[in-house]
């Protein structure tokens, strides 16, 4: 669990600057709450004390517990936050994360947001830990890509990481990826590395250069040109990635993607390739299943 701590840990202090996570809570609660939780606030009163536990009713990984404290805590620091289960912990249907305990109302209002976003956040790392799982005893990590849904990135990939994954860039400012729209555009393969590399020095940047290749022959090119740090192999079979990596040989990091699932993810980490990117880790996954309840 400390390792996953660790991960935690440099994941927030590297995307920190990027995410604001109190703005987020106030829109969150703009847009759920508007100008009151008219239920709560005609069923029980301001002042009422009471406790609540997050229920688990599905079997997974467990991911979400620190920004659920949070949230609570920007409701009202003196809401007691007891944690039960760390993130990243296995968990099966019935156990007990956290409890909670304030005001009735401040922690019915917050309970919506915090099961959407653990939900999702364990649905992330229940997959991405079953994918991981299948690569065992391959030197292959498993990525997320940006198929994220728009301002909920931070915690989505988040999850990949608690799940035992690992990030691809964050979004658009910290990697180049030249894809096949890119070097369409820009004349050729070899236009497009050279028109990176010239941007970068111009602008004074240190990013990694990855550049898509479509073919043996797209690798070919770029074995014999150079200047970028990994080759994605886009859409190849496991014998063509193979294929490619023994072309490789371990000049440049490399990465296979397109049409890779849990059925064939194993006979694609066996060809040695370095990563695999999935999309369907944050754009099509099922969130697990757990509940906020009242102790009585």
């Amino acid at each position: 669990m400390a390792n996953i701590e660790n991960r935690m840990h440099n994941y927030i202090k590297k995307h920190q600057d990027n995410f604001n996570f109190k703005q987020f809570v106030k829109q969150a609660f703009a847009e759920d709450v508007g100008n009151g939780d008219h239920t709560t606030l005609a069923t029980l009163t301001k002042k009422q004390d009471g406790k609540m536990q997050l229920l688990v009713k599905e079997d997974g990984i467990l991911a979400g517990v620190e920004a659920a404290r949070f949230v609570f805590k920007q409701v009202n620091s003196d809401i007691k936050f007891i944690e039960k289960i760390k993130d990243g912990a296995s968990v099966k249907k019935g156990d007990i994360a956290f409890t909670v305990s304030g005001t009735t109302y401040q922690l019915l209002t917050a309970e919506r947001l915090v099961l959407n976003i653990m939900q999702r956040m364990s649905g992330i790392a229940t997959k991405t830990n079953q994918l991981q799982t299948l690569c065992k005893g391959t030197k292959t990590k498993v990525i997320d890509t940006r198929k994220t849904t728009p301002l909920f990135r931070f915690f989505e990939k988040w999850a990949v990481v608690i799940g035992g994954g690992a990030n691809h860039r964050y979004a658009l400012y910290d990697m180049i990826l030249i894809k096949d729209n890119h070097i369409d555009f820009a004349g050729g393969i070899t236009e497009a590395i050279d028109a990176s590399n010239k941007y970068l020095k111009k602008n004074k940047l240190k990013l990694a250069i990855e550049v898509e290749c479509r073919n043996l022959e797209d690798i070919k090119k770029v074995l014999a040109h150079g200047k970028v740090d990994r080759i994605l192999i886009d859409n190849f079979t496991p014998a063509q990635v193979k294929q490619a990596v023994g072309l490789i040989k371990g000049k440049y990091e490399t990465e296979a993607s397109g049409g890779i699932t849990e059925k064939n993810i194993r006979n694609y980490a066996l060809t040695g390739v370095d990563f695999i990117s999935v999309g369907a880790l944050t754009h099509h996954v099922k969130s697990l299943d757990m509940s906020l309840k009242a102790i009585k």
